[in-house]
């Protein structure tokens, strides 16, 4: 039989090829578009000539691919310390590991830590400043430190007389508000103020509801402004240019990181040790899963981590599409209840480490009497809702539509 060979006219392929062509560019469009609090020269610069400036930053104060620091030194502004967060200024510092101060080689400049045992700048730390700037990437969840960081550099400033800068980068998870608001007596420093597990703001929306809401120390506040990104929005996803601290790798990994994280108040691991920290979970008891893991020391990532050498039955995530899973707008309990009815005749699936991430002793007992996902959820809506409408009076951007 004879093939009869069909063509695609030339027109249509060319179509084809423009309308592709067009959409990457408006995507990337939109990517290039983004100005950073730090890129947002005009606004800040000046504010700094003729300043003695102190500078909270990490690996993630970046400024078109040049860190922060190098960037201000180059523009003549006076530098006297930079002050680093938990896993350091260059950010290869294991998740509660003691952090020491030091001397930047590349700069000379000293670097006081503001972890361990050292959360906020004293009075001789802050003696030859005039401003403090704090450019940090933040994942828009409560446990995670940087926010507690923010909070005693902003006492500290208001305590002794120094103005805050905060220069905003948008939030990878700041497109909803999910989980159960901080009870104060579970206050540390995985957990300061009454907010949700995801609070649904900017870093720089969040320093200004830490000054409005007088949750400083005293009920002070500092003298504070915040430098605002340009042209994003929080439903837009945010692909971040560099990792936030050593064990968020990737894009997937952030998105996850709300939901996991509270395995690290349990026996079961979140993958560190792992090529793949917060995209999979196991034991060595789990009686299902689909992978295998065997978690391994990774020195500035992982230096002990939960399980080391021994294979972990586990749950793969990584095949999960983070812009879906994104769309739900909300933490997904599935894993964690998953994980407990895997192990619950086992005792102590629990640690004491648990109520400071939840917040709450409430989320565990409801585990335990083995409430649905949508009951312990229900349970939490009405202090969600007060949040918001406390965070309102904070938003510097448009808010995101409630589903």
């Amino acid at each position: 039989m004879r093939k009869i060979k069909q063509l695609i006219p030339y027109w249509v392929l060319s179509t084809c090829f423009l309308f592709v062509v067009s959409i990457t560019s408006c995507a990337q469009k939109r990517l290039d578009s983004l100005i950073t609090g730090a890129e947002n020269f005009t606004e800040y610069i000046p504010l700094l000539k003729e300043k003695k400036v102190a500078v909270v930053a990490n690996q993630s104060s970046l400024v078109n691919g040049e860190h922060l620091v190098d960037v201000l030194l180059a523009k003549d502004i006076y530098i006297t310390r930079i002050f680093s967060p938990e896993h350091g200024f260059r950010g290869n510092a294991d998740a509660g590991e003691k952090i020491t101060n030091g001397i930047d080689v590349k700069t000379g400049l000293p670097i006081v830590s503001l972890y361990g045992k050292h959360y906020k700048p004293s009075v001789v730390d802050l003696n030859d400043v005039d401003v403090v700037v704090f450019d940090i990437q933040d994942v828009g969840v409560r446990f995670y430190t940087y926010i507690s960081t923010l909070h005693y550099v902003m006492e500290a400033c208001a305590e002794q007389g120094k103005k805050v800068i905060v220069l905003d980068r948008p939030n990878p998870n700041g497109h909803y508000i999910d989980g159960p608001v901080l009870e104060m007596k579970y206050s540390s420093f995985v957990g300061m103020h009454p907010v949700p597990v995801v609070y649904g703001m900017s870093i720089g929306e969040y320093a200004q509801m830490i000054n409005g809401e007088k949750w400083l120390d005293n009920k002070e506040q500092c003298e504070l402004i915040v430098i605002p990104f340009k042209n994003w929005n929080r439903d837009n996803s945010y692909l971040l240019p560099v990792k936030p601290s050593p064990n968020l790798p990737n894009h997937l990994s952030v998105i996850l990181y709300p939901s996991l994280c509270f395995f690290e108040g349990t026996v079961v691991s979140a993958g560190r040790g792992t090529d793949h920290p917060f995209q999979v979970y196991g034991h060595p008891s789990f009686s299902h899963g689909d992978f295998e893991f065997t978690p391994r020391s990774i020195p500035g990532a992982s230096k002990y981590p939960k399980f080391e050498g021994e294979k972990c039955v586990a749950y793969d995530l990584r095949k999960i599409n983070a812009d879906d899973f994104r769309k739900k707008k909300k933490l997904d309990l599935s894993f964690l209840l998953n994980a407990y009815c895997e192990l619950k005749a086992k005792p102590d699936f629990f640690n004491s480490f648990f109520e400071n991430l939840a917040g709450t002793a409430n989320l565990r007992i409801q585990i335990e009497n083995s409430l649905s996902e949508e009951q312990i959820r229900a349970s939490w809506e009405k202090d969600r809702k007060d949040f918001m409408a406390i965070r309102a009076k904070y938003l510097i951007y448009s808010d995101f539509a409630e589903e």
